[in-house]
């Protein structure tokens, strides 16, 4: 029977795979990357935090992509938690951890970059029958979203304790893992094909998605003189979709396939010495999202600005909207009148920043 080493400290795993703990980054180096991560964990919980209050706030959110895209700012806001517990637990201090305190650190980490991901697809799928169907929304209804959401914590959360649950190497250390030295290999080639499997479909569904609109686009265009804005909607949402992966496969891609190469046991791949730019890289993720969907979402921008700006902005709309309530309601009735016309492609407009999300997790 194998020996188990429950009551170890990870020094001892760290020693035996030979892993670098980063001792050097000690002094200057250290202060600079403990300032570098601060001023990104800030940035993730202000943003993320607007993002979510703009959903609450504005009632043209009140749909399922926006409650969605809330909990996609939710999970980004949880992945900034997570990075605040490792910055606190890495380096030297790696060597002193118990085995279950650095279970939590990663499973921290593991939750809730499965959360982002997860959340990406759900919100892939929503837009995917949203426009196959010619619809500005999709028909899910309040209960449908709030389970969905369940389900992606819960998926997030499982994923996440899985070496907890026994998925890992205590018990025979000869399949241990370099990176995560109380991680079985398998494991990490379990979870890293798993997540790139599931970008693949993202790119495969948003791929559908583009070509679905480009045509119906070419195909109205035929029969209409079309608007300027109309003819550059197909410009529009490649311009969103590029944007999207492009942020997904620069911060996601060189993380997992690291990983992949630490459990296919790749000794001579240098793993350890990228290791900490590329989980900063990823990270980077959750830097990225508000600002790419708040960029493309031009009511979203909007909201957040009347947020940030507040009181006396907001008391001078109020006045000016008590003054000329009939120029209000115009420009309300000329909107929705643009998407009624518009037909399939203000549906792919409205969901631009589903589109513009993600990259997302």
């Amino acid at each position: 029977m194998n020996e188990c080493y429950y009551d170890k400290r990870m020094d001892f795993f760290y020693n035996r795979t030979k892993a670098d703990t980063a001792d050097e980054w000690t002094g200057p180096q250290l202060i600079g990357v403990l300032c570098f991560g601060t001023f990104f964990c800030l940035f993730i919980f202000i943003s993320n935090s607007l993002v979510i209050a703009a959903v609450v706030k504005n009632k043209r959110f009140h749909f399922p992509f926006y409650y969605l895209l809330a909990n996609l700012a939710a999970a980004d806001f949880f992945a900034g938690i997570a990075y605040v517990f490792l910055m606190f637990n890495t380096g030297p201090v790696s060597k002193t951890l118990t085995v279950n305190r650095w279970f939590l650190r990663q499973g921290l980490l593991d939750t809730s970059l499965t959360a982002s991901l997860v959340n990406l697809l759900v919100i892939a799928v929503e837009r995917h029958m949203s426009i196959m169907r010619m619809k500005i929304h999709s028909n899910l209804t309040k209960k449908r979203v709030t389970f969905l959401i369940i389900s992606i914590w819960a998926i997030a959360i499982f994923m996440g304790a899985v070496p907890t649950l026994g998925w890992n190497c205590l018990c025979d250390i000869t399949v241990c893992s370099s990176l995560a030295p109380i991680y079985s290999r398998s494991y990490l080639v379990f979870w890293s094909v798993l997540n790139l499997v599931v970008f693949f479909i993202m790119v495969v569904v948003y791929i559908r998605i583009y070509m679905y609109v480009q045509r119906k686009t070419n195909v109205l265009s035929s029969h209409t003189s079309g608007s300027i804005s109309r003819r550059r909607t197909p410009v529009k949402l490649m311009k969103t979709v590029m944007t999207v992966l492009g942020a997904f496969v620069v911060c996601w891609t060189p993380g997992l396939v690291v990983l992949l190469l630490d459990g296919l046991n790749c000794t001579d791949c240098g793993i350890q010495d990228v290791k900490r730019w590329f989980l900063l890289l990823a990270l980077l993720n959750s830097v990225m999202n508000p600002i790419i969907y708040s960029y493309k979402d031009d009511e979203m921008w909007a909201t957040m600005k009347r947020m940030i700006c507040c009181s006396s902005e907001d008391k001078s709309q109020e006045r000016r909207s008590s003054r000329i309530p009939s120029t209000v309601l115009c420009r309300s009735t000329d909107i929705s009148g643009h998407y009624i016309e518009d037909g399939i492609i203000q549906g792919t407009i409205c969901g631009k920043g589903a589109l513009g999300d993600k990259g997302n997790s």
